[in-house]
């Protein structure tokens, strides 16, 4: 006694170490394994999962154990686990009896709480120092955790043979279901597994795992978990023969997430995701099956997107064909792969100028022989229709058109909004994509299509939410994460209202509209006809070369993106969106099963307006016929029709006439419906009943003044166009074609080279000439008299 007093302070000091040593002797994580990358749908359903850094398969940490299996181990491990603290002293000395009885080591008396503090120290030697080490710290983590969570670290840990780690992997390897969704024979199997060794494989020892897995189950029902015949019933179940495969449902989706939130920290590794397993899977099979269609031409890549319009959440995600073979790339996720775009931008460019007011969406286009420079667009039928209505633009995908759109509304503005829409891979200057932008000039991802149209989609859905105005955070990025305890929602954003838009629900309305009357592939031609037959407005875009084919399609409640093509860029003929990608389109619309409802038209963005009937502009007084239709208000400051026009007729209305020719007192007027030379050749082609101006009459025709020059038009070459001519392999020069057109479909025209006359043309005027290099002039004279110059270079280039 006097030696304690004596050292008292040593004493105490040494106590206070002690203590301070007990309280830092648990780390501050008890875990730091490795652990797979696990994604899950939307409802709980596994889509697959990535096995760990070590080649385990070790679900991240869950904080939840089910019922069974926590009353199923409670019983075969630690009965006193609900009231010890964290040590059990009649289990040790029941082991102590147990393996001097036996002359061996049967059982060691540990707790569940020890047995997760040797599995956090991987498992150390089992000596009588390190059992009273586990013991030590067992009363550490009883004092740090509570009972719930000491049992989800075990539960998240145990080993439960070969490489399969803790109760979740454990749960899909086996039984190909959550833990919450096991049995109770399935959770007594699982429950005695950790803690037997040789029964790691279920292929051996079957009968030992079956005795302990039923004694357990007895155990349970004296216990008063489950009645008898609950009991009966679960021993009735049949173990399973062998670990599982895991779902691979959604393997490009996973490779996403753990690329971007997985390896960013962003994410312990249990991922959430907005897919729907179900919808999921029948695209897959959908893909598949046209795999076996679309690899008899070569063809070996597809991806597709589903996603929900309201939310902007990613319902299916296939970045390829699940089961295409390993030489075509199938891992290769398409989805996010920046490709050329073809014709699936239209559809902005036709809103964005009815938004901004530049047409109606009738308004006539021109669609003849073009040429912008060097660049000379051609139609995918290669015919000409002189000039179409802006609907007919998207409706049937005409090329020539569309680029005429794009040099009226502008190449800068029209890459700024596309930027604004949600274009991400738009990384270079309007400059650089010129007029080629809006037919596959640039590259766009199915990733960003799915964000445009459903932000498109969005926009039109919530036009009457707000009175007027617009949810800014309408054009957004996608969202493909669930789970709001992973962090910020990719797609999560507040609603905030604004009067302007990127693009008004009136312009939407319109360009759905559309694109709802595009013809619809084999089947589907008359789809109107049929009741049933969903309602969907879609685009289709073929690359250059034949080398991407897309389709998308928005309804009120989906948007869905599909690609086809090879991965390795390689064209194939035949490679078009309506053949190899709408097919898909309309075989995923099936499966979702839209319906016929439809978008409310935005009638207060609206108002009626006086069109003429041919032109499709604002109607001016000359115009002869007339609809009253609903417009984009904003339409009103669009150009009046400017082909109408008054003509001064002789009194028999059988020729023109002018002043100079006739007394304006004997004249007579009437409106006509005049369009350039060139698009008038084509156009009453296609328009029978366009009536053409009639001719002068012959005294007139003298003093005719110089704007008679319009009934003639050089096509090409354009004025001062550097024509480039390559040497052929015989080392003779290639030829070039002149082309011309005249407003009277008989009319005959004389050609002339540097004044030199070289040759006459009638009703089809093409001249194939071979000048030298250098600065040329051609002229065109018609039987009038009338004639046409255009100055162009002739530039010899290598051997073709």
């Amino acid at each position: 006694m006097k030696t304690i007093k004596k050292h008292k302070k040593k004493v105490l000091g040494l106590l206070l170490i002690a203590l301070i040593a007990y309280y830092f002797s648990l780390p501050g994580q008890l875990f730091n394994m490795p652990v797979s990358t696990v994604l899950f749908d939307k409802n709980g359903e596994l889509l697959g999962a990535k096995i760990a850094g070590d080649g385990q398969w070790r679900f991240p940490h869950n904080d939840t154990v089910p019922d069974k299996f926590c009353e199923a181990i409670i019983a075969y491990e630690d009965k006193r686990f609900e009231s010890h603290w964290g040590i059990d002293i009649w289990a040790i000395l029941r082991a102590i009896k147990l393996n001097a009885q036996q002359g061996r080591k049967v059982s060691g008396g540990s707790t569940i709480s020890m047995q997760t503090l040797r599995m956090s120290r991987l498992n150390p030697n089992r000596t009588i120092f390190e059992k009273i080490k586990e013991a030590i710290l067992a009363t550490r983590l009883e004092w740090s955790y509570s009972k719930t969570e000491i049992l989800a670290f075990y539960a998240s840990n145990a080993p439960f043979g070969g490489n399969v780690v803790g109760l979740d992997a454990a749960a899909w390897k086996y039984f190909a279901r959550s833990p919450k969704q096991l049995s109770w024979a399935e959770s007594a199997m699982l429950a005695v597994l950790p803690n037997s060794p040789s029964l790691i494989h279920l292929s051996r020892n079957r009968s030992k795992l079956l005795k302990k897995r039923n004694w357990l189950l007895d155990k349970l029902y004296t216990n008063g978990k489950m009645d008898s015949i609950t009991c009966a019933l679960a021993k009735l179940e049949s173990l399973p023969r062998k670990p599982k495969p895991l779902p691979r449902i959604c393997p490009h989706l996973l490779e996403k997430v753990h690329r971007e939130w997985v390896l960013k920290k962003k994410s312990n590794g249990l991922i959430r995701s907005t897919v729907d397993a179900n919808i999921q899977q029948q695209v897959n099979d959908i893909l598949d099956r046209h795999y076996q269609v679309l690899k008899s031409n070569e063809i070996y890549n597809a991806a597709a997107l589903v996603i929900e319009v309201e939310t902007g959440n990613v319902m299916a995600y296939a970045g390829n064909i699940p089961h295409a073979a390993k030489e075509h790339s199938p891992a290769v996720d398409i989805i996010t792969a920046p490709r050329s775009s073809g014709s699936i931008l239209k559809p902005f460019l036709y809103a964005s100028m009815l938004h901004d007011g530049e047409m109606t969406p009738q308004t006539l286009f021109p669609d003849i022989p073009s040429h912008f420079g060097s660049y000379t667009p051609k139609n995918y039928d290669e015919s000409y229709s002189g000039a179409v209505k802006a609907n007919q633009v998207i409706t049937k995908s005409l090329n020539i058109p569309s680029v005429h759109m794009l040099k009226k509304y502008g190449m800068m503005r029209f890459a700024d909004k596309l930027r604004n829409l949600g274009m991400t891979t738009l990384k270079n200057s309007a400059k650089h994509y010129g007029l080629t932008l809006i037919l596959g000039g640039a590259e766009t991802s199915l990733w960003d299509l799915g964000a445009m149209y459903s932000g498109m989609s969005r926009n039109l859905k919530n036009c009457y939410d707000y009175d007027g105005l617009y949810d800014k955070n309408n054009f957004r990025k996608l969202n493909f994460i669930l789970d709001k305890s992973q962090g910020k929602l990719t797609g999560e954003a507040k609603v905030v209202l604004q009067k302007n838009t990127h693009l008004k629900a009136s312009a939407i309305w319109h360009t759905f509209e559309a694109m709802q009357e595009v013809v619809r592939p084999n089947e589907e031609v008359f789809w109107k006809s049929f009741p049933s037959a969903h309602k969907v407005a879609w685009k289709t875009g073929t690359s250059f070369g034949f080398r991407d084919a897309w389709a998308v399609g928005c309804t009120p409640q989906y948007v869905v993106a599909v690609w086809a093509g090879n991965a390795d860029g390689e064209g194939r003929p035949g490679l078009v969106g309506v053949h190899a990608a709408a097919p898909i389109l309309f075989d995923i619309f099936n499966v979702l099963n839209p319906g016929r409802d439809w978008f409310d038209q935005p009638f207060d963005e609206e108002e009626k307006m006086e069109v003429c009937r041919h032109s499709g502009h604002l109607a001016s007084e000359y115009c002869t016929e007339t609809e009253v239709l609903f417009q984009p208000s904003v339409t009103r400051k669009s150009k009046i029709c400017p082909y109408h026009k008054q003509i001064n007729l002789s009194p028999d209305k059988n020729y023109r006439v002018h002043s100079d020719c006739e007394s304006p007192m004997n004249m007579t007027h009437e409106n006509y419906f005049v369009l350039p030379p060139t698009q008038s050749w084509y156009y009453r082609k296609k328009h029978p009943d366009y009536r053409t101006l009639p001719d002068f009459r012959s005294d007139c025709i003298a003093n005719i003044n110089n704007s008679r020059r319009s009934s003639v038009a050089i096509v090409y070459p354009q004025n001062n166009m550097k024509i480039y001519i390559p040497t052929n392999l015989d080392e003779s020069k290639s030829r070039t074609v002149f082309e011309a057109k005249h407003s009277n479909v008989t009319a005959k025209l004389f050609w002339h080279l540097d004044n030199e006359y070289v040759g006459q043309t009638q009703e089809l005027h093409y001249m194939e000439l071979n000048p030298p290099e250098g600065h040329h002039i051609i002229t065109v004279v018609d039987e009038e008299g009338i004639s046409i110059t255009r100055k162009f270079e002739i530039i010899e280039g290598a051997k073709s």
